[in-house]
């Protein structure tokens, strides 16, 4: 079958405009299903968009021989501030291996790579004092221009913001990205984004508009009433529009030229909502005739200090609207209240079409489940989730610009219905999240299991909206370092989180101090002091670990192993041996299901021994990283390091016969996994210890955020993985599928978020949509799917299903750096069978599962049997 290149893509950047980097790596995935298919070279086709003297552009081609398709070099001189290129591919087969035909034209193109290249755009505001300890009303930013042609060739808009920006030129809205910038540690990194907007400009008067509204800049950020201006008090907005025609540019920049004023939000808060007064708008102030109406509502603006030293382009893909719900049901609840469910928990909001009487309130109060048929309100803790929209007494059309809501149901207030019936027609819900590729599949013939694996990824999807959040509901929707930790292997095999984890990782690697990170990244002072704690700090090592294994990208692993090393050497405190201080804080096994509900960190097991047993992984980690870099004194170091460690943990918490000091799910699954006992009969021993506390505690879960994410994989690494199977099967609490049976549609914070009755648990961390214990996935892909990297970047696969529970046939899929990888087995009177599709380009270790032999096997489509497996 022949081979072709199915898509070209430059460093992790799912669209390349307006990139960061000056010579942008390259990457080609492969189609088709040639046998054997092995690249021996390949062509680079360069088109770049700097106009010669001639008027044409300057085409380069490039050959190598190299077998390299995944993040190849640039092969030409470094592209300046805002050039374009265009770029196409082909590859050669090996020996007598077909050739791919050229690939489709790509284009690139750079964003203001220098300080210079932003023409002294400035950040503006509103000359005017700012709020005091209350949320800040969003700006309007209003500049109008002439463009003095009728054919403009291109236009780029370069724009961020303190605070989060929605921009229009003539009234209409720039680009489909939501809550932009995102959030980044904004005292060390600003991003800022690019726009073709060349299609949005006039000949003759134009009009620039930017809307900026508080977002997690300047709002209440963490637990309790206060907690604003973390990064300043002021919003403010930085331009610069670049517009070429006939080969001359034209450029608009914010600066003190502008006018700024109020609008129809009144407030748009994170945790709060949106109050949005229809009476308030000024009709066509972003287009050009636009007749300031009085010079009290429209003020000069002020300039605040520049953040050119922190501008960055992005590294991952922008917050969009992903999709839309659509209403399944209008409730009545015990009380009289209207309450609107989606079927769905999700983060985003609704979209109203509405019409009214003008000055009517429209009220919306957004939770993730009812209680005695009511919205369940009190898992908000202090944050309120409510939208109130005043009606302009037109048909409208509203959604709220610099909120977001994480929620099922919806209570509404002052619906108009004698003017719009409330119904599908009137109300949607939009989803929204960080636009990353979907690369995994999963599926199998246990629909409790599927329906598991559909709720870890729409938990997945509510949390991964600029960062790595722990919940979209309640006051708090922060990095937590130690859930990401747990979560990632499970997040890179759904999604491409390659730029995603590039550019938070940067942030946790520069907001450490001393080695320390903070407990959440971006720091927010509410979760208190920066003190070192074990999981919670080694997101420094395995993030960066797990990220280089899931792309192969060995620059973003060099870019981490700075912070990684410093958390090792400088950032723990240690004692004696040099294991983790006695005296040191750890948050441990987070929410071990014995956990009471006033107390989530009062686990079963030792929060120090498990600080201790994490340490010993890390620091083989770090080895590992330097080793890949080619670090050897630090490799040597390091590794000395973790077998003094192993030794150190044994002497503290295992006794001569092997017995550990918490004899727990959690305190047996972490030393089996990090290969911390002494000799394999030791392991075997712990091994069936573990199982035998599993079989006694009615294969139910007794772990809580460090252990559950290992469990299954500790378990299958010796040899128990039918023991698994029967956990992963259990529908009571606590265990994965009573979340299923209890209706979740998401995974929960806790294991007995709602109680079996029915009732919220008592107890304060009741989020529905956190992603922590959906790290049970990742085992999932890897055994009943039986796929996961065996070489970073998955340039060979490990296929090694692992058939159990009685589940008869499962399929699962990776879209790899490379292409598309698939199993697709069953299990049936002849054994088992397989048929496996792997990309040109790579091959596969396959692992049968009842000979346990192993075979390698190249691109291509095969099927293979094992007759001497049976259940």
């Amino acid at each position: 079958m022949a081979v072709a290149i199915s898509q070209v893509s430059f460093e992790h950047h799912r669209v390349a405009l307006g990139i960061g980097e000056a010579s942008p790596r390259i990457s080609w995935r492969f189609d088709g299903l040639a046998a054997d298919w092995r690249q021996g070279g390949y062509s680079i086709e360069l088109s770049r968009h700097k106009q010669n003297q001639t008027g044409l552009s300057q085409i380069e081609l490039f050959h190598y021989n190299s077998s390299d398709s995944v993040l190849v070099p640039w092969p030409t001189v470094s592209l300046a501030s805002a050039e374009s290129a265009t770029v196409r591919v082909r590859a050669y087969g090996e020996g007598d291996q077909p050739d791919t035909p050229w690939s489709e034209h790509v284009n690139v193109e750079t964003g203001i790579l220098n300080q210079d290249d932003w023409s002294g755009a400035q950040m503006i505001s509103a000359d005017k004092e700012t709020e005091k300890n209350a949320p800040h009303q969003p700006l309007l930013f209003r500049k109008e221009f002439s463009v003095n042609s009728t054919s403009v060739e291109k236009a780029r808009l370069y724009i961020t913001a303190y605070g989060l920006y929605e921009a229009q030129i003539n009234g209409k809205r720039v680009g489909t990205t939501v809550l932009a910038p995102g959030w980044q540690s904004y005292k060390h990194r600003l991003v800022y984004d690019t726009y073709d907007v060349t299609a949005l400009l006039l000949a003759g008067d134009n009009v620039l508009g930017i809307t900026v509204g508080e977002g997690w800049y300047a709002g209440r950020l963490g637990f309790g009433a206060g907690n604003r201006n973390i990064w300043g008090d002021t919003l403010g907005a930085i331009a610069l529009l670049v517009i070429t025609s006939n080969r001359k540019t034209q450029s608009v920049r914010t600066d003190k030229s502008w006018m700024a004023s109020t609008g129809p939000i009144v407030t748009s808060e994170i945790y709060n909502g949106e109050v949005y007064d229809s009476r308030l708008e000024q009709t066509g102030w972003s287009a050009p005739g636009f007749l300031v109406p009085d010079t009290a509502k429209w003020i000069a603006v002020k300039e605040l200090e520049a953040p050119y030293g922190i501008l960055t382009a992005p590294d991952g893909p922008p917050i969009q609207r992903i999709e839309e719900i659509k209403l399944q049901e209008v409730l009545t609840s015990p009380t009289g209240k209207t309450i609107l469910d989606f079927g769905q928990n999700f983060a985003g909001w609704l979209r109203l079409t509405v019409k009214g009487k003008i000055g009517e309130t429209i009220k919306l109060v957004h939770t993730e489940v009812l209680e005695d048929g009511e919205v369940a309100t009190r898992p908000l803790r202090n944050a309120t989730q409510t939208d109130y929209l005043t009606l302009s007494g037109e048909l409208q059309v509203w959604e709220p610009s610099f909120t977001y809501h994480g929620f099922r149901y919806v209570m509404v207030d002052g619906w108009p219905e004698d003017d719009t019936p409330l119904n599908n027609d009137s109300v949607s819900a939009i989803v929204i999240h960080s636009d990353m590729e979907e690369t995994g599949s999963f599926e199998c013939a246990d629909e409790l299991l599927n329906k598991l694996h559909k709720n870890v990824r729409w938990s997945m999807k509510s949390n991964f909206m600029s960062i790595p959040s722990d919940c979209p509901q309640r006051d708090e929707r922060l990095g937590w370092t130690g859930d990401s930790l747990a979560f990632a292997p499970t997040a890179n095999f759904l999604y491409d989180t390659s730029g995603f984890w590039r550019g938070w990782l940067k942030d946790l690697q520069s907001e450490q101090v001393e080695g320390v990170p903070p407990l959440v990244v971006p720091g927010v002072p509410a979760t208190g002091p920066q003190i070192p704690t074990a999981i919670w700090g080694d997101a420094l090592v395995a993030n960066p670990f797990n990220a280089y294994h899931a792309s192969g990208d060995l620059d973003a692993l060099r870019e981490q192993y700075t912070g990684a090393k410093a958390w090792l050497d400088d950032g723990i405190p240690r004692n004696g041996a040099g294991l983790w201080s006695r005296s040191n804080f750890q948050l441990g096994d987070w929410l071990d299901p014995k956990s009471p509900p006033d107390d989530p960190g009062r686990a079963t097991t030792s929060s120090t021994y498990v600080a201790d047993a994490y340490l010993v992984y890390v620091t083989g980690l770090v080895a590992e990283m330097a080793s890949e870099l080619g670090l050897g004194d630090d490799k040597t170091r390091f590794e000395k390091w973790a077998k003094d460690l192993k030794t150190a943990f044994r002497e503290a918490w295992i006794d001569p016969e092997g017995i550990v000091a918490n004899e727990t799910q959690t305190g047996l699954a972490l030393p089996l996994y990090f290969d911390i006992f002494e000799s394999d009969a030791q392991a075997k021993e712990a091994a069936s210890r573990l199982e035998k506390i599993i079989v006694d505690n009615e294969y139910l879960v007794g772990t809580g955020f460090s252990g559950t994410h290992l469990l299954g994989l500790a378990l299958t690494k010796h040899n128990l993985t039918d023991t698994f199977y029967k956990m992963l099967g259990q529908t009571t609490v606590p265990s994965w599928l009573y979340q299923v049976e209890m209706g979740g549609t998401t995974t929960w914070e806790r294991w007995d978020s709602l109680l079996p009755d029915g009732s919220l648990n008592p107890g304060e961390m009741l989020s529905f949509n956190h992603y922590s214990f959906g790290s049970v996935a990742n085992w999932m892909h890897q055994v009943i799917g039986g796929l996961s990297p065996a070489k970073p970047g998955w340039k060979t696969a490990r296929v090694s299903v692992e058939p159990g529970g009685n589940i008869t046939w499962a399929k699962a899929s990776y879209l790899s750096p490379y292409g598309k990888i698939s199993t697709d087995w069953k299990v049936d009177d002849t054994g088992f069978h397989l048929v496996l599709e792997v990309p040109p380009n790579t091959d596969a270790e396959v692992v049968l599962p009842g000979e346990k032999r192993t075979l390698l096997v190249g691109s291509g489509s095969h099927r293979i049997s094992d007759p001497t497996f049976h259940f």
